[in-house]
Formats: structure tokens, C-alpha cells, sequence
């Protein structure tokens, strides 16, 4: 177990071995599970924000949905969540040519649009995170669908890559969110502390480089 404060982080975010493998799954993740993705008391305002720069990106169902029943909504189990069309796909998803869902918010970062990528539920995926029943600990734990994300697994032990160096950014940028908590993170590196800032944000990597 890896402890940054009051998280608690799965040992398999660095055992496991994990790439995403877009070509068999299709992006999945974004229509697969029980309601949208999930969103943070901040994230509403970037959706809000950003809605009419990806309203051309979007669906045509998409649109509907959105102006319809709103840009996000609350779900008694997961909090506040991206719309879903018919309670499959993200009503922020399209597909392309090859079948494979993209997120508008990425595509209009990627074409640098907007400054947020995309919800930090969905950019840590297989990661998700999750309040203790029993404390007040947040936890963090590698969480793949079993047959969706057979793909990726596979392949991630075939390039021996870690899930914590395929989701380096999302990490990252999870790690630099919480600096405004004031938060001081336990590497997986036993005992080593670092503190949050730009210069050491990706330090706790290096132990295992």
C-alpha cells in the first residue's frame, strides 16, 4: 500500500502491467458502467465553460441530450456526472471512423481550444477513486473491467509496461491538483517524502525508472 497523506494507493498501480489498446476495446470506458463519469465541484465549471466550444464536436444525440436534460447530473451513488444517451455513451463522446470513441473535451484540448483536458475520473481510468467506508481515507485502486480491458492488460505485460507509467500524466496531474490541498505525498519509494511543486511533482517516478 502507498500512502500520499489521507490516500490510500493500490500496490497493483505499480505491479500491474497495463496499455490501453484502443484498436480491440473502442474506447469502452466511455459507454461501459453504471451511470456517466464522474465530476468534481471544479470540473462543473470547466464543462460549463467549455460547452459551446465542443458543442460542434459533439452528437448530434449528444447536443440533444444535453439541452434536453442539462450539461451534467446528479447521481445518488456516484455525485455529479457527465449525461449519458440512452445509458450507454457519454453524451461528450463521439465516434470516428474506426468505431473508437473520442472525448470532445480532449479533441478541442488537443487543438488547443480549452485548457481542460478532460475529467480526471476518466484521464486516471483503469484508476478510480473511491471515499473509505471506515475512515477518512481516499482511496485510489486499479480497477480494469475484465473483459473490456483484457486487451490492455495484455498487451501491457507484453511491453512490460506498469500501469503507473502508462498513466504518468493523469497521475501527475492528479498529484499537482492536490498541491492546493497542501498535501505531502508518501512516494513509493518507502518513506521518502516529497513536497508538491513543479520541480518535484514527477520525482516519486525515478525509484522505479
Amino acid at each position: 500500500m502507498i500512502v500520499i497523506d489521507d490516500i490510500l494507493v493500490s500496490d497493483d498501480i505499480v505491479e500491474a502491467q497495463f496499455v490501453c489498446n484502443l484498436s480491440k476495446c473502442k474506447g469502452g470506458c466511455c459507454e461501459d458502467g453504471d451511470a456517466g463519469a464522474p465530476l468534481t465541484n471544479e470540473e462543473l465549471d470547466e464543462v460549463n465553460k467549455s460547452y459551446e466550444i465542443v458543442k460542434p464536436l459533439m452528437s448530434k444525440d449528444g447536443i440533444k441530450e444535453v439541452e434536453k436534460n442539462g450539461l451534467y447530473r446528479y447521481d445518488r451513488e456516484f455525485g455529479w456526472v457527465t449525461p449519458t444517451i440512452e445509458n450507454k455513451i457519454c453524451t461528450y463522446g463521439v465516434r470516428d471512423q474506426q468505431g473508437i470513441i473520442k472525448c470532445v473535451f480532449e479533441e478541442a484540448y488537443n487543438k488547443g481550444q480549452i485548457k481542460w483536458k478532460k475529467p480526471i475520473s476518466c484521464h486516471l481510468y483503469p484508476i478510480k477513486k473511491s471515499k473509505s467506508r471506515y475512515t477518512n481515507h481516499e482511496m485510489l485502486n486499479y480497477e480494469p473491467r475484465e473483459d473490456m480491458c483484457s486487451p490492455a492488460c495484455s498487451l501491457g505485460a507484453a511491453l512490460k509496461v506498469p500501469v503507473y507509467k502508462f498513466l504518468k500524466e493523469p497521475i501527475t496531474r492528479f498529484v499537482l491538483e492536490a498541491k492546493h490541498k497542501q498535501q505531502a505525498f508518501l512516494t513509493p519509494a518507502p518513506g521518502a517524502v516529497i513536497n508538491l511543486d513543479m520541480n518535484t511533482s514527477d520525482s516519486w517516478w525515478k525509484s522505479y525508472e
